[in-house]
């Protein structure tokens, strides 16, 4: 079997609102509770589980989406309000990046109810 990720545990302070903020901004549904955690599953089978801690740091997580997808995600961002940046430094407020490099790839950087760096791009042309 070829090896590929099951899952990832996500702190959050508030793991249900959390979890519905990503999966709001995705257009994905959040699943039912698995024990103690509040899942959120991508196309891939690949599981975001949100944990209660009071204490972490941040961490980044980046979803590829395609390119309608990424339109949806972004007119979600910025009719809900939130603060999207063009670089992960989150210093060019209400941008996003693009990407010759990677074949016109688009993306963009936002922060989570917890301060986790969240990133949507597209897949662009080709893969650097």
């Amino acid at each position: 079997m070829a090896v590929e990720l099951n899952h990832t545990i996500v702190p959050a302070r508030d793991p249900q609102a959390s979890a519905r903020f990503l999966a709001d901004i995705l257009g994905l549904r959040v699943g039912p509770p698995v024990a103690h955690f509040t899942p959120v599953t991508l196309a891939n089978q690949v599981s975001l589980d949100y944990d209660q801690l009071d204490d972490f740091e941040p961490h980044h997580y980046a979803f590829m989406v395609g390119e309608q997808e990424f339109d949806a995600a972004l007119t979600r961002i910025q009719h809900g309000g939130i603060t999207h940046y063009g670089d992960p430094a989150c210093q060019e407020d209400g941008q996003i990046y693009r990407s010759k490099r990677a074949g016109s790839r688009r993306g963009t950087y936002f922060h989570d109810p917890d301060g986790h760096l969240m990133e949507i791009l597209t897949p662009g042309g080709d893969r650097p």
